[in-house]
């Protein structure tokens, strides 16, 4: 089949769960184009990237004129041109306009013509908002089946503005993967028909993160806490700072070096806070990283600390918990899905500071409980 593949960046580090998609499409013999609506601010990539030369099957949204009346005059050349290709089309996109205004927009019409031209049979969206452009592309006479899998922030939107911002999605769209059970409650409360609705959840090839751990009954003398993440307001990382803060001003006598991996928009206002509370010889920024390179710091780390206050199913406790590590973590969103509270790690209140920080000390002080943790 010939599948589109829709997101807002790409290729986008922190988001393996797609490129594990495009190349398991690519090796089953589909023929996948990407369509992005910007390039990552890092230049680093996955090996993957250029493995399967998917810089070549990418289409980014060029950038549009910060007038509207050129922005018009543009639009109007585009279909003038390309009206040849697909009248049907083309007259759909000026009824749109005609009939809401706010269906006028150059980046949807630049992706209008590439999908006219390209025939696809299946237009696969991740994330709900760009489900919602999916559904634009359907009405506006694509013919292709619309498959929109919702991720966390899909679902935060939902909650913030109200279901009823998918509700030209639910219309137009064949299919709606939900990758937890808290996405899919919440799909069904906002409108979602549950016949076209289907728990799905992301997974990870597990070969790629087993190690081998030390037994435990030789403590390590500096105890590395790892966390990967977006260093964005739902990943709390604020709270989890605070918490290495309580950890160490309360036991002096813990060697500690908590790791965080990862960029994003908070990262200078989480240094600051790191310099504010007189961290810095134990909290270290690494950075965005490729896949190879967070292998890498899990099988470094000895436990692994997620104090998010949003989360749908993080893929990167998965990976932790595959790289044997005991956890911490924020009982939000399905994360209870991922992680056995008291078995394979602990799930703590989010915003909890001390909570986080009684559970990371119980693990820096018993060593020989990690192994069975991991395992």
């Amino acid at each position: 089949m010939k599948i589109a593949v829709m997101v807002y960046v790409f290729p986008n580090l922190s988001e393996t769960f797609v490129l594990n998609q495009i190349t398991g499409l690519l090796d089953l013999g589909h023929d996948v184009r990407i369509f992005a609506y910007s390039k990552p601010a890092q230049p680093a990539a996955h090996p993957d990237v250029e493995k399967y030369g998917l810089a070549e099957r990418t289409y980014y949204i060029p950038p549009v004129p910060k007038s509207k009346f050129l922005s018009m005059l543009k639009a109007l050349g585009l279909i003038a041109l390309n009206f040849h290709r697909s009248p049907g089309n083309m007259l759909g996109f000026v009824k749109m306009f005609a009939l809401r205004k706010k269906s006028l927009s150059l980046k949807r019409l630049y992706l209008l013509i590439e999908f006219v031209k390209g025939r696809f049979d299946i237009i696969h969206c991740h994330y709900g908002p760009i489900g919602i452009v999916g559904a634009f592309l359907k009405e506006a006479g694509i013919k292709a089946k619309l498959v929109t899998m919702f991720h966390g922030v899909g679902i935060r939107r939902g909650i913030e503005k109200g279901g009823d911002i998918y509700r030209d999605l639910f219309a137009y769209g064949d299919c709606f993967l939900s990758i937890s059970d808290y996405n899919y409650e919440n799909l069904i409360r906002f409108g979602a028909d549950p016949e076209k609705t289907v728990h799905h959840p992301v997974g990870i090839d597990t070969r790629l993160f087993a190690c081998k751990r030390q037994s435990g009954d030789s403590p390590p003398t500096v105890t590395t806490i790892l966390t990967v993440a977006r260093l964005v307001e739902e990943k709390g990382l604020e709270y989890g700072i605070k918490a290495i803060h309580k950890l160490v001003t309360g036991r002096p006598d813990l060697q500690v070096q908590y790791k965080i991996v990862g960029g994003g928009a908070l990262q200078q206002p989480l240094k600051e806070l790191v310099e504010e509370l007189d961290l810095t010889n134990h909290v270290h920024f690494l950075g965005p990283k490729t896949r190879l390179e967070v292998i890498n710091n899990l099988k470094q780390a000895h436990i692994f600390f997620l104090p998010s206050v949003a989360e749908a199913l993080p893929v990167v406790l998965m990976e932790a918990q595959a790289a044997g590590l005991p956890v911490v973590a924020t009982n939000v969103g399905s994360v209870d899905q991922v992680l056995i509270d008291r078995q394979s790690g602990f799930l703590v209140p989010q915003n909890d500071v001390e909570a986080m920080a009684k559970k990371l000390e119980y693990l820096i002080d018993r060593p020989a409980t990690w192994p069975a943790m991991g395992k």
